[in-house]
């Protein structure tokens, strides 16, 4: 079973201390989902939200979410890194989006997967020119990494 925020808040410390940390979970994959986001500045919560979906989801359709959440939360003008352990999401919109756009939302070889989150993150990305997108490795301990994947496995807990 995944951790409580008490727990996460108890036993991690390390790692980056500002910005916002995303995170998506699916349980089984493809099954229900969660996906969770912390904003934090200088090692203290400035906001956090978190949802699920009832619905036969991914694992990469909730990290997507989060990420969009994400920059729902910040004003198109602040300067502020999202986190992420999604290097997959984290290309797709640093990366690979431009060119899909320009192609008519097509890839070379197949369609572009969970294309609605993507075409929905990519505009809320290019309209927030300010943030910085940074991949990081999931599960390794990062406070506030593990925080983001309790917020988003907190549907399969009686205890956020």
């Amino acid at each position: 079973m995944s951790q409580t925020l008490a727990d996460v808040l108890m036993n991690y410390t390390e790692g980056p201390q500002d910005g916002l940390f995303s995170d998506g979970s699916a349980s089984p994959n493809p099954g229900p989902g969660g996906w969770g986001v912390v904003w934090v500045e200088a090692g203290r919560i400035r906001d956090q939200r978190w949802g699920h979906s009832s619905e036969k989801t991914t694992n990469n359709r909730m990290e997507m979410r989060a990420l969009i959440e994400a920059m729902r939360m910040v004003d198109p003008a602040d300067p502020v890194v999202i986190w992420s352990d999604s290097q997959l999401c984290v290309n797709t919109l640093t990366q690979w989006a431009a060119g899909w756009k320009r192609n008519g939302w097509r890839r070379k070889k197949g369609p572009v997967e969970n294309l609605d989150l993507v075409k929905e993150a990519y505009q809320l990305f290019q309209e927030r020119p300010r943030v910085e997108l940074r991949w990081l490795r999931g599960h390794r301990g990062t406070l506030w990494n593990e925080y983001a994947d309790s917020l988003a496995t907190a549907w399969m807990r009686d205890e956020l």
